[in-house]
């Protein structure tokens, strides 16, 4: 790259960390600021206090040279030519984001602008969040021509966030200003004129000098909507084919054969159409009931996404009858659940249908031992350890004399499950699968009595062969 470019990231969290290393594997100068001396302390000494895949090896390549971390705003505003903010924005009770530590940190900054600076939103904000920024920068005394404000919303899903920060499908850059946009093209311009891709180190990916990632640069506006949009779009194809699962499972069909059918259609695609329980994590619930709650408040009809929130929820509903349906009665039953991350290869259990589902269970009167590869610790804050509660460590230790196991999150290594090992710990052979991990032709032939989501029931062979002889 021709200049680095010295940036600071407020926020150390999914977004933040995770821009702010990528930045340095970019070859940036970064500080990461955060308000909470303990993080600050912990990212010191090497630890990613998340887990994602890459982020270890980054941080340990980066931290405290490349990339410093800090709880002094000042100074990085001072010292930073671009100041990326990636603070949290949770839902509000009347659905609203709440833009409070947005406008904080807003303010904190314009408090030590002393030269141009470029200040872009990174966290997920509704539409008119940039204009709001402005207008309590130029409150705080500075004057407009001292600073751009840019909207530049990430696409990362946990789990594959470094990857997908460093290949990404598009970098959408909204800018009201040719000068605020020269400064964000510079900053991406390792990934958009393939020179990172050149690099010995790089983090693999689909991206390369043949195949370079798009830069689309819009009205700040317009980049605010494209955010909101994209995640209630992928919520709403989760939620249809949750619906289609429920009218195959009426109709005796096979959800999984109807989504390849419906995915090889170019127009449509085969991403976001698996059936499950329900989509959960930091971004689509929120991002759904906020973009909703800004369409209302501008006099625009979006029921639509009303139904997307009732379809998701009522896909809770359904597992929890479906468990009922295969066992009977509930108080009582010991239940291992694999999985309490909203989904794998992340800890996150924020907005988790799997937790969910446990504390419905619960409240049934069930016993449930839980075991997850990455989210117990998380977890364990939601639901504490009780006479009911159990945390396991293995899949062995979890479902080991279990009425029933509940697959509740797609990590890997459940799918690779040893299934006569299986078998032979639980006291009934029942999998109750929310993920569709399983083949169901192949659980039958293993002994169990299997039940997914989307495809019909089914009974253990070797049961059918002694009724019949």
């Amino acid at each position: 790259m021709k200049e680095p470019i010295r940036i600071a990231v407020v926020g150390s969290g999914y977004v933040g960390l995770v821009a702010a290393l990528c930045f340095a594997e970019m070859g940036h100068e970064v500080l990461c600021v955060d308000n909470d001396e303990r993080k600050v302390a912990a990212l010191q000494g090497g630890d990613t206090l998340i887990h994602e895949n890459h982020l270890p090896e980054l941080l340990n390549r980066y931290r405290n040279q490349q990339v410093r971390f800090t709880t002094d705003l000042a100074e990085a505003t001072r010292l930073c030519a671009a100041i990326f903010i990636a603070v949290g924005t949770p839902q509000s009770e009347t659905g609203d984001a709440d833009l409070s530590y947005v406008e904080a940190v807003a303010s904190e900054i314009a408090r030590h602008i002393d030269s141009y600076k470029v200040i872009v939103e990174k966290s997920t904000v509704p539409v008119y969040t940039n204009e709001w920024i402005r207008r309590v920068i130029e409150r705080n005394g500075v004057r407009r021509d001292a600073f751009d404000v840019v909207s530049n919303p990430e696409f990362l899903r946990e789990g594959t966030a470094v990857e997908d920060f460093l290949h990404p499908d598009r970098i959408v850059v909204g800018a009201d200003s040719e000068r605020a946009a020269k400064v964000l093209n510079a900053i991406y311009a390792p990934l958009t004129d393939g020179s990172y891709y050149d690099s010995p180190t790089k983090i693999p990916g689909c991206c390369s000098r043949e195949n370079l990632p798009p830069l689309l640069n819009t009205s700040t506006k317009s980049a605010e909507i494209i955010k909101h949009a994209s995640n209630a779009f992928l919520a709403l194809k989760i939620s249809f084919i949750n619906a289609v699962s429920n009218l195959c499972e009426a109709a005796d069909a096979n959800v999984e054969q109807v989504a390849r059918g419906i995915g090889l259609d170019s127009r449509i695609g085969p991403k976001f159409l698996r059936p499950g329980i329900g989509y959960g994590g930091s971004c689509f619930p929120k991002d759904v009931a906020a973009f909703r709650s800004v369409a209302d408040q501008m006099g625009v009809d979006f029921n639509l996404l009303a139904e997307v929130e009732k379809i998701n929820v009522n896909q809770k509903k359904r597992f929890l009858a479906k468990v009922r349906g295969a066992l009977w009665t509930l108080r009582g039953k010991r239940l291992a659940v694999l999985g309490l991350a909203f989904k794998g290869d992340t800890d996150d259990i924020r907005e988790s249908p799997a937790i969910d589902l446990v504390e419905m269970l619960l409240g049934e009167g069930c016993v449930v031992v839980a075991y997850d590869p990455a989210a117990m610790k998380r977890a364990q804050a939601e639901l504490p350890p009780s006479v009911q509660m159990r945390y396991a460590e293995s899949v062995d230790d979890a479902v080991r004399d279990a009425d029933a196991v509940l697959v509740l999150t797609d990590w890997r290594e459940f799918a690779e499950i040893d299934l006569e090992q299986l078998h032979s710990l639980l006291r009934y052979p029942i999998v109750i699968d929310g993920r569709n991990l399983f083949d169901p032709a192949r659980m039958a032939e293993a002994g169990f009595t299997y039940l997914s989501v989307g495809r019909a029931t089914v009974t253990p062979v070797r049961e059918t062969v002694d009724n019949v002889a």
